[in-house]
């Protein structure tokens, strides 16, 4: 059974928006802190957003005043709207909860292309 389902990505100019959306099983994403994850060629996967069930959100530095995480419970959907993509954004964009004993599978992710 698929658990989570990334898509939205593409290739963009810097500077450029995308919007991501992952589609979570309801056992995963119900009363669950949620996150997306990002893994650059050659990188360790990093967490780059997270959001409470009551919507309280967290970003890295790197990506604060750019990207915006946010959530529908009724779909059981996060999304996350990146602005002002730079280079260094690219990387293969995955969700999941946020803490490891709520995890799913890791789905298939959504690869983000910067420039130019």
């Amino acid at each position: 059974q698929v658990q989570l389902v990334e898509s939205g990505g593409g290739l963009v100019q810097p500077g450029g928006s995308l919007r991501l959306s992952c589609a979570a099983s309801r056992r995963i994403f119900s009363g669950q802190s949620m996150a997306w994850y990002r893994q650059a060629p050659g990188k360790q996967r990093e967490l780059v957003a997270s959001i409470t069930s009551g919507g309280t959100t967290n970003y890295i530095d790197s990506v604060k005043g750019r990207f915006t995480i946010s959530r529908d419970n009724a779909k059981t959907t996060v999304f996350l709207q990146m602005n002002s993509l730079k280079l260094e954004d690219m990387a293969v964009y995955y969700c999941n909860a946020l803490y490891v004993a709520a995890r799913g599978s890791w789905g298939q992710g959504t690869q983000v292309t910067v420039s130019s």
